[in-house]
């Protein structure tokens, strides 16, 4: 019987096959449509398995800030917890009683005046843990203007032009009109000065951040809010923080004790932080705090009768696993405040060393040294004409290695870049064979009479690192 041809769509794609290995196949299924029947289990997976070998090796992913590797142990757990719902909090308490003693945890992390008094939530990352610190600042906001007779339907929000895009969409999609600071010169990030001057009395919250997607550098917590006591002081202008430390909250708890940028600054009312960055888990699972309840409106809460239980919840998803939220706890246990201050230190060391010996290539110019979050960015030395940093990352692609290339935003879209973000399991001994590939591939771009590639051709893989359209503000 002669074999049927493979079927193609008007786009001209064909159908997804598998060669003939046993002897049920050969295997033909449409690949946008539902299959007319079932397949063997082995068969589906062996089709799956195929198309996935496509995909990057996570482990040479040096553009992503999550999470690629986890102890046996803490997959083990994952895998014994991936059928329960985190929401149903009746129906599998000791999950949920795991998610609170995380919460304490951080509380006490990061310096809670009473940690007993301060609230959170695991969240499915530090975007959506993000939106709900803007949220409560938007609600508190609202609430006191209200409260005082005067209008509360202009709110902004503050923050740099580095922040990541979770900001742009939080004001997008709950209308807050987002201020946005461009950098200037070798000022990458919010300052004090640049914060406060785009504030006023509409002006809900400054963000701060903590680990910049752009170039792993902290936003200076302490002194914006100083900047803010000074305004609360001159115009009676009061303006919380919310200090967005997706990757540095994890960090500098750990490696840099006396920073103050946490609870300890009275003027911080919340704090993100993604568990599936350097809270060692993988993806996902975000966390999100207030200092006290008065920094959480109690609106935001709803109780909801569900499978026989009343749950408050104030978190933007329902149904989600437990899994990581069980992985983090196990991770706080095994690890405890020496581990991850271990752990953390060898990202830092690696990324550091790493910087310091990339800095030894004459092509190369450090933009920063991966000394605060262990990130870092480089970009191609002034006078280098024939090849780009965009030529760079498809060069060592071509080894396995995922490097970002991007150009900055307003006003600094001149300078581009590339980025290595360091994790958990990216080695001395890794580093060291990125940085053999690097030296490498220099030699045939050299020969090269102009760049290949540039911002256009790059790929998308910034994770973060996107341009912001200062001009647009969110909807009203």
């Amino acid at each position: 019987m002669p074999l049927k041809r493979p079927h193609e769509d008007g786009r001209g794609s064909r159908d997804v096959e598998l060669n003939p290995v046993f002897s049920r196949e050969p295997v033909t299924v449409p690949r946008y449509a539902l299959p007319e029947g079932e397949m063997g289990a082995d068969v589906a997976y062996q089709l799956v398995h195929d198309e996935l070998m496509l995909d990057g090796n996570a482990r040479l992913n040096l553009a992503t800030f999550v999470s690629t590797w986890a102890e046996p142990q803490a997959q083990r757990l994952m895998t014994e917890c991936a059928d329960k719902n985190m929401i149903d909090k009746d129906e599998y308490p000791q999950t949920a009683e795991l998610e609170t003693r995380c919460v304490h945890m951080l509380a006490r992390l990061w310096h809670a005046e009473d940690p007993r008094e301060a609230v959170g939530c695991s969240t499915t990352g530090s975007s959506e843990a993000a939106m709900l610190g803007g949220l409560a600042l938007k609600r508190r906001w609202q609430h006191r203007r209200r409260a005082e007779g005067r209008p509360a339907d202009r709110p902004n929000l503050v923050m740099g032009v580095n922040v990541q895009v979770c900001w742009e969409k939080f004001a997008d999609y709950f209308e807050v009109e987002p201020r946005y600071v461009p950098m200037e010169g070798n000022r990458y990030h919010l300052s004090p000065e640049t914060a406060v001057a785009l504030c006023d009395e509409n002006t809900i919250g400054v963000v701060a951040v903590l680990g910049s997607t752009f170039d792993g550098s902290y936003e200076p917590v302490a002194a914006i809010a100083a900047a803010l006591d000074d305004l609360r002081d001159r115009t009676g202008i009061d303006v919380p923080i919310h200090v967005d430390g997706a990757s540095g909250a994890m960090i500098a708890p750990f490696l840099d004790q006396e920073l103050e940028w946490d609870f300890r600054i009275p003027r911080v009312a919340s704090i993100n932080t993604s568990g599936h960055k350097y809270g060692l888990v993988m993806p996902g699972v975000g966390w999100a705090l207030w200092r006290d309840t008065d920094a959480l409106p109690g609106d935001l809460v709803f109780h909801v009768n569900y499978l026989g239980g009343d749950m408050p919840t104030f978190a933007l998803n329902f149904s989600r696993p437990g899994a990581q939220v069980i992985a983090q706890y196990y991770n706080f246990l095994r690890l405890g405040f020496d581990g991850y201050r271990r752990v953390q230190q060898t990202c830092r060391d690696v990324a550091v060393r790493l910087a310091a010996q990339i800095a030894k290539l004459d092509e190369f110019e450090l933009v920063t040294d991966g000394s605060e979050i262990p990130v870092f960015a480089f970009k191609v030395r002034a006078g280098i004409e024939g090849f780009s940093v965009f030529d760079v990352s498809a060069a060592l692609r071509e080894r396995g290695w995922l490097v970002p290339a991007y150009t900055f935003p307003a006003n600094r879209a001149d300078l581009a870049v590339l980025r290595i973000v360091v994790r958990n399991g990216f080695s001395h001994d890794l580093a060291d064979l990125l940085l053999e590939d690097l030296t490498r591939l220099l030699p045939r771009l050299r020969k090269q009479s102009r760049p290949h590639r540039d911002a256009d051709d790059a790929g998308g893989f910034a994770h973060g690192a996107g341009t912001k359209e200062p001009q647009r503000s969110g909807r009203h």
